[in-house]
């Protein structure tokens, strides 16, 4: 099972890194666009902001949003604010995830999620983290894939390796990194493409990040990945 009180700190970890990295921005960049079409940086702070509160209300037994409309009228509402309120809500949101994760109770129960996906609540905490890691890629401010922690790479893909496992739309593949490091997803029939690179390229591949262009499948195309 996970560990959710190693995996709490780390979210506080990261949390203070990307408060820190926000912080330093100038009230303008907030208008400008993030790596993610459509999407200001104001948009990507918003979203990280409201997904703590989503998160608590998964660990409450809550719907995490009321429904998708609410959830991306919420990100539009808040997008435009000065730079002192995301900031502001971006610690109070936090604070209260942090609180609610060490507050967890039973870790083996299963809570749902978004568009009724399931998990353990002690897998609660890592999912909170992919949204604070991974944002903090988007919005594009000097914080790349090849910043994120090591033991974050290299778990993020195993978690996405295990999501698409047996996908009709994924082939069968075996994903190496340069240290030796291996995992196998997509089908389980017809030969195992290999596609090997540095650990924080085959992420981006996976998590639909990067261009991908340090990997290699021995000259073959790299196949596309359905979105998450």
């Amino acid at each position: 099972m996970a560990d959710h009180e190693h995996d709490t700190a780390l979210v506080g970890e990261a949390t203070d890194r990307l408060l820190t990295a926000v912080g330093k921005l100038p009230e303008t960049a907030l208008h400008e666009a993030s790596r993610l079409p459509g999407w200001t940086r104001g948009h990507v702070l918003a979203h990280i902001a409201r997904n703590a509160d989503a998160l608590v209300n998964v660990l409450a037994g809550r719907p995490m949003y009321a429904d998708a409309d609410a959830r991306d009228a919420d990100i539009e509402r808040d997008a435009p604010r000065p730079l002192a309120v995301h900031l502001a809500d971006l610690r109070d949101s936090s604070r209260r995830f942090l609180e609610a994760a060490a507050a967890l109770g039973d870790p083996s129960r299963t809570v749902t999620l978004r568009n009724g996906v399931t998990d353990l609540a002690a897998r609660v905490p890592f999912r909170r983290l992919i949204e604070v890691e991974l944002h903090h890629v988007d919005l594009g401010i000097g914080y790349g894939l090849e910043d994120l922690p090591a033991e974050f790479t290299e778990r993020e893909i195993g978690f996405l390796a295990d999501r698409f496992a047996g996908h009709p739309e994924v082939p069968s593949l075996l994903l190496a990194a340069e240290d030796g490091r291996e995992w196998r997803t997509g089908g389980a029939d017809g030969p195992r493409l290999r596609v090997s690179g540095p650990a924080p390229a085959l992420l981006g591949w996976l998590a639909g990040r990067g261009d991908a262009s340090a990997l290699d499948t021995d000259g073959g195309p790299l196949p596309a990945l359905p979105p998450l």
